[in-house]
């Protein structure tokens, strides 16, 4: 059994998705070390097998990230981007406009507002046109943010009811999630498509979308050519195409980016969480050369009126540029990993309480089979969470899905405890 640190809940702070009346108090953590926390006091290691919300790609204390930090630090900390520009912006716009196809670079400061600026460039894009496109198509069980315009293209749920009356409307089609012998797909596939090119008929600003992978709507995955032919029905109607890359960018499905492994080209693309390896919170969306051309001209009107204080924050930027040094460096940490799952999961899938084995990339997932609702509100989820803690693995369950996704430093060892752990948590169910 694992020891803990203090757990004694704090005065003054609010924690994140968090009922405060029933949930069990934070742990403080007092140091980071590859694919391990170490809680304060004599608590054991933790593995972080979620790299703490999907953000820490390389692992905690890196010292290429820490050093490049330091570095910049000493020489520019912060400026005004919209007045100045600084070299570490410019070399990451190069090296991410060469990685995504994509042009041009605008600077933000999370997923959410990564996902905003996609959406107001793609409605602001067809208004400056003179073009009345007004219809967002986006699909079930998204999840693209909690600011307003990201939660108007999510799921409608928990999450956002007090907010639904505040939201714009959108369209939306089903989203044909598969998984292992799963013998239905193509025709959950085909009713989204028909779906998908009825609602096109009217004109449409874009279509967003989770590439491969919607993450907080469950770790559901969807088949590379279902988005090839997606992305063929939205370019034969004209509308743009939005690939909300957060989670599912700079490795995390195998490839450099989801979109660039199923094969499709969207017209933009939000990225974050790894972008800095979780050292630094940033955003950016990535704009083809055809719509940042859509806001060039002499009229104020024209302009993208979007920004932030810390817009290409100099820190930030160095941060992300070390990132892509280190994937660079060893590009078979993410095109590997998915065999490192394989053997794991295929075992696993014969246990009776798991259901639906899936796997993508760095993500190995499946639906526990247990009673009760789906979703976040299933109590099975926290019960496997508690139990994985208590011998030295952190987790945590989206309802009843359990995921893995480790940071990409993650020993064989350490993966072979986290499959363990899960498995005798399983039994004990």
């Amino acid at each position: 059994m694992v020891s803990v640190g203090p757990v004694t809940r704090h005065p003054n702070l609010w924690p994140p998705f968090t009922q405060i009346g029933s949930a069990a108090p934070q742990q403080r953590i007092q140091a980071g070390q590859g694919a391990l926390l170490f809680p304060e006091g004599n608590g054991v290691p933790l593995i972080d097998a979620i790299s703490s919300w999907w953000v820490t790609l390389h692992g905690h204390g890196h010292p290429v990230l820490a050093e490049a930090i330091a570095q910049q630090a000493h020489r520019l900390e912060q400026v005004i981007f919209a007045d100045f520009c600084h070299e570490p912006a410019e070399r990451l716009a190069e090296r991410l406009s060469q990685i995504t196809g994509l042009e041009r670079l605008f600077f933000s400061d999370n997923g959410s507002t990564a996902v905003e600026v996609a959406i107001k460039m793609a409605c602001q894009w067809w208004f400056n046109r003179g073009e009345a496109r007004h219809q967002i198509i986006a699909f079930d069980g998204a999840y693209h943010g909690d600011t307003f315009g990201a939660m108007a293209v999510g799921e409608r749920n928990l999450f956002s009811a007090p907010f639904n009356d505040k939201l714009f409307p959108v369209a939306r089609v089903p989203w044909p999630a598969t998984w292992w012998d799963d013998d239905a797909v193509d025709d959950r596939e085909q009713a989204a498509l028909d779906l998908l090119e009825t609602c096109l008929e009217r004109p449409t600003a874009a279509v967003i979308l989770e590439p491969l992978l919607q993450g907080a709507g469950g770790m559901s995955m969807v088949r590379p050519d279902f988005l090839i032919q997606v992305q063929q029905r939205v370019r034969r109607a004209g509308a743009l195409l939005i690939a909300d890359e957060v989670l599912t960018g700079f490795g995390r499905c195998g490839d450099w980016f989801a979109s660039r492994r199923a094969g499709i080209q969207p017209d933009l693309m939000a990225l974050s969480k790894g972008l800095t390896g979780g050292c630094l919170p940033m955003g950016v969306t990535m704009a083809s050369e055809r719509v940042f051309e859509g806001f060039l001209g002499g009229e104020p009107q024209d302009t993208f009126w979007h920004g932030h204080s810390f817009t290409a924050n100099p820190l930030g930027c160095a941060a992300a540029n070390a990132s892509l040094d280190l994937l660079e460096a060893a590009p078979e940490r993410f095109l590997s990993f998915e065999r490192r799952h394989r053997r794991h999961l295929e075992d696993l899938a014969s246990h009776p309480r798991v259901k639906r084995p899936r796997l993508l990339g760095t993500v190995a997932a499946f639906d526990l089979n247990v009673e009760g609702c789906s979703g976040y509100l299933n109590p099975a989820g926290p019960t496997v969470k508690r139990l994985a803690m208590r011998q030295g693995v952190f987790l945590r369950p989206l309802g009843q899905v359990v995921y893995l996704m480790p940071p990409l430093c993650i020993t064989d060892e350490q993966l072979d405890k986290c499959y363990l752990v899960l498995r005798n948590a399983l039994d004990q169910l």
